[in-house]
């Protein structure tokens, strides 16, 4: 792990902060995009964890690409495209492929500006929380460059054809209320009260049988690009998995009896 990357375990809760506050903590260079993907790999392995929030140290969630060494590279990237290929190949698109094998819920806290790649970075959580100064760009355009990072996937997703199309083709930044009207966020609190609303949805998530909700999320995943008949059968296989559980009894029994369920992860 890198202190680029900070990763705090608070009973089933894990928080993965972004730490490069003096830069507002872009994340394409390599020393961050490693620490991201062990943070995620390390969670991913993790059976005591049951939900993570993903936030940025300072006042800014994400900034996205750095723009001093995009700079610095302008004549090494035009004299070898390829040689750019593999830059993002192997940096920053290591990203998106190790938020896809996440089985543990994430939940972005979105406490500044998320931009770019920053903003495809809060998409590629499960769930996006953001405080009142959070703002919102799919800004590539407007320094000569497109998503580099699986954004074109991952917005139109998350907002829509249409809406991800005027984002991305403008560069234009959202406000966090516009950002709630467009369902890019889910929820919009005070700056202060951020983390705190944060961990208030990872505790309700975290009451959960933890093997469920890692396969609920499983399939909402597989949802977005298999046929209905392709993830019926996948349905099938993990709800067979779940009825095996020494947590679905224990739901079942503590409904019927009246009292509070003590999930295990069995």
């Amino acid at each position: 792990m890198t202190d680029k990357v900070l990763y705090q375990q608070d009973g089933q809760i894990v928080t993965i902060t972004i730490n490069d506050p003096a830069m507002r903590n872009p994340i394409s260079e390599r020393e961050t995009v490693d620490g991201i993907v062990a943070a995620l790999e390390r969670l991913n392995q993790d059976k005591t964890a049951r939900v993570a929030i993903l936030t940025g140290a300072g006042t800014a969630f994400s900034s996205g690409g750095d723009l001093r060494a995009m700079q610095k590279a302008f004549e090494e990237r035009a004299a070898s495209p390829a040689l750019t290929t593999q830059y993002y190949k192997f940096g920053i698109q290591r990203i998106p492929l190790a938020f896809e094998k996440l089985d543990v819920p994430i939940i972005a806290a979105v406490n500044g500006p998320a931009i770019g790649a920053g903003l495809d970075l809060a998409c590629m959580c499960d769930m996006r929380v953001a405080g009142e100064s959070a703002r919102f760009a799919e800004s590539f355009v407007k320094v000569g460059i497109v998503p580099g990072d699986g954004g074109a996937w991952l917005l139109p997703r998350v907002v829509g054809y249409s809406k991800a199309c005027e984002m991305a083709f403008t560069g234009d930044m959202l406000n966090a209320q516009e950002a709630l009207a467009c369902g890019l966020v889910s929820r919009v609190v005070p700056d202060a009260e951020l983390l705190d609303a944060a961990k208030a949805l990872a505790q309700r998530i975290a009451v959960n049988p933890p093997q469920a909700v890692r396969m609920a999320k499983r399939l909402l995943i597989e949802g977005r690009h298999s046929r209905l008949d392709t993830l019926l059968e996948l349905s099938a296989g993990l709800q067979a998995l779940t009825h095996a559980t020494a947590d679905h009894r224990e739901a079942v029994n503590a409904f019927l009896e009246k009292r509070k369920p003590v999930f295990k992860g069995d």
